[in-house]
């Protein structure tokens, strides 16, 4: 390669003397306002981001305001009375509201009222919608001379001095009975509460608590059930609620059941046969 060869080549390319180091440092200027750019273009997305979070904020905080509340559901109790139990006011922010805690000022005040069946919903610019669902009939539960009313999911929702009208149960000791708390037993009992609860569920789904005078838990080993005035019902805890209640329809719905006759019948066998034993009723 002879001497003259690499300032040929320089020339060929541009990059002879001071253009080289002309053209480099022109290389570094864009380079250094493309990052100039890119930092000036990264912070004002961020402080268009900030100012857009900050409209919202606003809108939220000055304008969706309650002005309207619409209830339904209601039977036992009045539209003033949930309204008022809820606490929502009027002028509240819609979007500040704790949806929850209002279901839950509503189910503490109002004992008949179902936590967990109770919705409720926003619906712009200033309207919240309560949907509240209250419980089903009501059983007595007598102690001590009070009387406990207890809804099928075993909530006690009313302290009274009468159980006239009233299904019944009785068999064993409710502790610390308050309105507006679940029932509990005593542990030695827990089986007989679970078996209780899981009936009266099947019940009141079916729609046929309207057909129970009395439960009965002073068995060991079964409930025993006073049912359309006219039949004992004996079926074991834990059992199949839904299974064994389906059978004793069919059973009473059968041509042997004539409708005069009363009597028990014993749902405990193991191979599912139900027997009826007539005018035996305890």
């Amino acid at each position: 390669m002879g001497p003259g060869l690499p300032e040929r080549l320089f020339r060929r390319i541009g990059l002879t003397g001071n253009g080289a180091a002309q053209s480099m440092a022109a290389r570094r200027n864009r380079n250094r306002r493309r990052r100039r750019r890119g930092r000036f273009g990264f912070l004002y997305k961020l402080l268009s981001v900030f100012l857009i979070c900050g409209c919202l904020v606003a809108a939220i905080t000055l304008f969706f305001r309650v002005d309207t509340v619409v209830i339904t559901g209601e039977k036992r109790y009045t539209e003033a009375e949930i309204r008022q139990a809820s606490g929502v006011e009027d002028g509240d922010n819609l979007f500040l509201l704790n949806k929850y805690q209002v279901i839950r000022n509503i189910a503490e005040a109002l004992p008949y009222i179902e936590i967990e069946n109770t919705r409720i919903q926003r619906k712009l610019p200033d309207t919240l919608l309560i949907q509240v669902q209250e419980c089903g009939d009501p059983l007595a539960w007598t102690q001590d001379g009070t009387v406990w009313l207890m809804s099928p999911a075993g909530k006690i929702v009313e302290q009274t001095d009468t159980a006239a009208g009233y299904p019944t149960v009785d068999g064993c000791e409710l502790l610390s009975p308050s309105v507006g708390t679940q029932i509990a037993v005593d542990t030695a009992y827990e089986t007989r509460r679970e078996s209780l609860l899981e009936l009266l569920a099947v019940l009141d789904e079916t729609g046929d608590l309207a057909k129970v005078d009395a439960i009965h838990l002073g068995e060991a080993s079964y409930i025993s059930m006073d049912y359309m005035d006219r039949f004992t019902v004996k079926i074991p805890y834990q059992a199949d609620f839904s299974y064994k209640l389906r059978v004793l329809e069919l059973a009473i719905n059968s041509d042997k059941i004539q409708d005069n006759m009363t009597g028990t019948f014993d749902m405990r066998q193991e191979d599912g046969q139900v027997i009826f034993d007539q005018d035996t009723r305890k």
